[in-house]
């Protein structure tokens, strides 16, 4: 159970609050001149939702004259000090937590007759007042409203006013300032019988406004102030009024019910521990950042869809029911272990057969009984090893191109390669196609024109390659938007030249990425002259 105690101390003095007038609504005399009240009071909060209060008000000091008038006599207070009536409350929280919009809740008074009548500090019955409550905080605003009924056991007049049951309601609004330690507003109480065609009369409507002030002055103590005037000259409602309180009241925290530090006025999961972020549809969720309903806490690939299993091993990855390493979505057989190839078709299933063991099928392998390696020639795919395969006059062990002829070059990675060539799943380019500056027109000469030259040839003389996929790429100057749409234009601009040059436009496509992969630092100019280039990755091949 969670216990909020508070305790506080009102002073209340009042000007006038019971005066006589005549028959034309002018004054006679004020029966209660003077009348100062120390308001002593607590309440208690109980699990964050009820609250129940006590208070009693002690008459300090009051001062008056006997009057008559309509027929009456009302004599002058009997004594300067007295007991009020000591009144027990209770308030039930409805709806809404503290520092919301809206926060709702219906409570009761109950006051006691232990105060002296003759004093005017009580009228001698037990009241009992329902109300309904709201408030709230809108920005930098606070404000709060009641409306009840006091149900008195009681029906005379004094001075001609009816006495009675009444209906009551009060409004107040403040500005927090100064980091919210100061409250600064206006309050409006009004009150009106019930009884004996009291209702609105302006004997039996005491109405009162208040501008009052709290000031926090320390962590669990403030201090407050405030003065009214009465709007009518009914009994009770005093001419000026002026009011000074101190309280003590814990720092209330408000609620955290599931600890991860975003409130539950602001947590978005409730009683789920998560983490604080500027979307209100997810703050205080738990992160999952591939959005398959599995916290990254509890998702062994946090950063890919999956699907949830009782293996903490594989609780949110992608489902792989043969447990061959290849997910379900891409796995051609996903119900038998398979290996991995580039082919949608293959991808995940049994290999072929392969006598000789050299990881080429013997449909595939020009030598099926000895042991070799895959080559891009059907003559020698899966042969044993020719110091020099492709003929190129520069052995395999300098080769960077050990199956694709070529010419002699400084640069190892270069030497022996041809202009353009196949390898692991793409056409290779030695040189860059290279594009007029923030433009995705070809540059004419013989380096751009080469390269695709080049690249057109693989294509012809390899029509088992079904699909070419044209990348563009470009470094990190400019703005991302701006990178992307020229990377796209520069791709759409090779496949354009290929198709000039009798590449069926059914073999291609083109996709731009801006400045997203980058294959070197785009701090130096070198880096960035490696980052503008165009890839060519093969999507198809026919058996």
């Amino acid at each position: 159970m969670t216990l909020r105690p508070s305790i506080g101390v009102v002073g209340d003095w009042a000007y006038k609050p019971l005066v006589l007038n005549d028959a034309s609504g002018n004054e006679r005399d004020a029966v209660v001149q003077n009348q100062f009240f120390v308001h002593a009071g607590a309440s208690l909060v109980l699990w964050d939702r009820v609250r129940a209060s006590l208070s009693l008000p002690i008459l300090a000091f009051t001062n008056g004259t006997t009057a008559a008038a309509n027929g009456e006599t009302l004599a002058k207070p009997s004594s300067s000090a007295a007991i009020g009536d000591l009144r027990i409350g209770a308030d039930v929280r409805l709806f809404g937590e503290y520092g919301e919009v809206i926060t709702g809740a219906l409570g009761v008074d109950v006051e006691l007759p232990t105060g002296s009548r003759s004093a005017y500090a009580g009228d001698g019955n037990v009241t009992a007042s329902p109300r309904a409550l709201v408030a709230g905080d809108v920005g930098p605003f606070v404000y709060a409203a009641k409306l009840g009924v006091t149900l008195r056991g009681l029906d005379e007049s004094y001075g001609g006013a009816p006495v009675g049951s009444s209906v009551f309601f009060a409004v107040s609004a403040g500005a927090r300032l100064f980091d919210k330690k100061l409250v600064v507003g206006p309050e409006i109480f009004a009150e009106s019988g019930i009884t004996r065609d009291a209702f609105f009369t302006k004997q039996s409507t005491p109405v009162e406004g208040i501008f009052g002030a709290h000031y926090t002055v320390a962590r669990d103590w403030r201090v407050g102030a405030g003065a009214s005037a009465g709007f009518t000259s009914a009994l009770g409602s005093p001419t000026a009024r002026g009011l000074l309180s101190v309280e003590w009241t814990p720092t209330f925290a408000p609620r955290d019910r599931d600890h991860d530090g975003v409130m539950d006025a602001d947590d978005a999961c409730l009683g789920v521990p998560g983490e604080r972020t500027s979307d209100p549809r997810t703050n205080g969720c738990p992160s999952d950042r591939d959005g398959d309903g599995i916290p990254d806490r509890e998702d062994a690939c946090p950063d890919v869809r999956g699907v949830a299993s009782a293996d903490s091993r594989s609780n949110g990855c992608p489902s792989d029911r043969d447990h061959d390493g290849i997910v379900d979505t891409d796995d051609a057989c996903p119900d038998v272990a398979g290996i991995e190839t580039s082919d949608p078709k293959t991808n995940g299933c049994p290999p072929p057969s392969d006598r000789d063991g050299d990881g080429v099928a013997d449909a595939e392998d020009a030598c099926p009984d000895v042991a070799g390696r895959r080559t891009s020639d059907r003559k020698t795919n899966g042969c044993p090893e020719d110091p020099d395969r492709d003929k190129d006059g520069i052995l395999n062990a300098t080769d960077a191109c050990p199956d694709e002829p070529g010419k002699p070059d400084a640069d190892p990675k270069r030497n022996g390669c041809p202009v353009a060539f196949v390898k692991e799943g793409e056409i290779k380019i030695l040189n860059q196609v290279r594009f007029k500056t923030g433009s995705a027109d070809i540059l004419p000469g013989p380096d751009s024109e080469g390269v695709l030259t080049a690249v057109a040839g693989v294509l012809s003389e390899h029509p088992e390659i079904k699909g070419v996929r044209v990348e563009g790429y470009t470094d990190d100057r400019g703005t991302p938007a701006s990178n992307l749409n020229l990377s796209g234009a520069r791709a759409a601009a090779v496949v354009k030249w290929l198709v000039r040059h009798a590449i069926d436009a059914r073999r291609l496509t083109s996709v731009g990425f801006g400045q997203e992969r980058p294959i070197d630092n785009n701090t130096t100019d070198l880096g960035r002259q490696s980052n503008r280039r165009v890839e060519f990755h093969i999507e198809g091949v026919s058996p």
